[in-house]
């Protein structure tokens, strides 16, 4: 198992209408299109006729049509029609390299190498007494390596988020356990005292996290609502990163959450707000690409979810934006 054969998200599922998407992962160029039905279709963004940018091209009855000669490419990859030739009947080899591609939680996913396994889950996606919306894309110039073992970090809290997630007078960690699972890593019992731990909070109080690593790139945090009367469940935040290049990544949150009342706009500028407190300090780390030497960073106690995240990634030959 590597990056390449993991469900990456790279595109809201809004994105993708009517024209081609381009669109980049792992440092590839790929395009995006819906077919004549609605159903999703990706490929490597280059004709295998001349080389051009299928992305500038359109779509026409469900075909992907070439903007430089116009040859046409049903969603499975092959060649349907060469204009020059009206009559050419296109061989099996003329085709696209395709690859997977599906929707789930408002985003579109691919895998590069390969359409089988499960996405990264979002355990409360099915629960309907909760509120769904996504936050982003943000742009972020770090790994996305980086990105996961700071959404993991709690000790951050009481500097970064100072007065919204934490207070430096309550900057003490709190001992958790930590296991490996099939998809990285669960980390519950995670506490931590915080002024306003979400838009609608109006004191102080010690939050109970648990954090789970559901692919090499996201990660899901729950954690139960201020207000005991909504019930035995649990809030939620995705975290779900397209890595465009070793050292750039994009940025979706999925806010599943118990709050109907506050607008659309409200609850993205709250996450917002806590997100660009994390940027600058992110995209100030060196280097960019996650070390997964322990000896090349210094470590405490403190530090065992990132640590543990770090062996996932090096025992699962994540490659990508890590320093070996």
């Amino acid at each position: 198992m590597n990056e390449y054969t993991h469900w990456l998200p790279v595109a809201q599922s809004t994105d993708v209408e009517v024209r081609p998407h381009a669109v980049h992962l792992l440092g590839q160029a790929l395009v995006l299109w819906r077919d004549g039905h609605g159903h999703l279709a990706a490929a490597h963004d280059r004709c295998p006729h001349r080389g051009a940018r299928l992305s500038l091209g359109r779509v026409c009855d469900g075909q992907l049509e070439c903007p430089y000669h116009g040859w046409r490419f049903d969603a499975d990859g092959p060649c349907r029609h060469v204009p020059a030739l009206p009559d050419f009947v296109p061989p099996a080899s003329q085709r696209l390299r395709t690859v997977g591609v599906r929707e789930a939680h408002g985003l579109i996913w691919v895998r590069v190498d390969g359409d089988s396994g499960d996405l990264p889950a979002f355990s409360t996606e099915s629960d309907s007494r909760l509120r769904k919306l996504n936050c982003g894309p943000y742009d972020v110039a770090t790994s996305a390596p980086r990105i996961v073992e700071n959404f993991l970090d709690m000790t951050h809290f009481a500097f970064v988020h100072e007065g919204w997630l934490g207070e430096r007078g309550h900057a003490a960690h709190h001992d958790h356990p930590v296991e490996r699972t099939p998809t990285g890593l669960i980390a519950t019992g995670c506490q931590a005292w915080q002024p306003q731990s979400n838009r609608l909070s109006s004191g102080g109080a010690m939050v109970d996290y648990t954090y789970e690593v559901t692919g090499p790139f996201s990660a899901v945090l729950t954690k139960r609502p201020d207000d005991p009367a909504l019930g035995d469940y649990r809030e939620a935040i995705g975290l779900f990163i397209c890595p465009l290049t070793p050292e750039t990544s994009r940025v979706w949150f999925r806010l599943a959450v118990a709050d109907f009342a506050s607008s659309d706009e409200a609850l993205r500028a709250f996450q917002h707000t806590i997100f660009t407190q994390d940027q600058p300090v992110l995209e100030s780390q060196h280097p960019k690409c996650l070390p997964l030497d322990p000896r090349a960073e210094q470590h405490t106690t403190a530090d065992r979810v990132s640590l543990a995240y770090r062996r996932f990634l090096r025992d699962s030959g994540i490659t990508f934006g890590v320093i070996a």
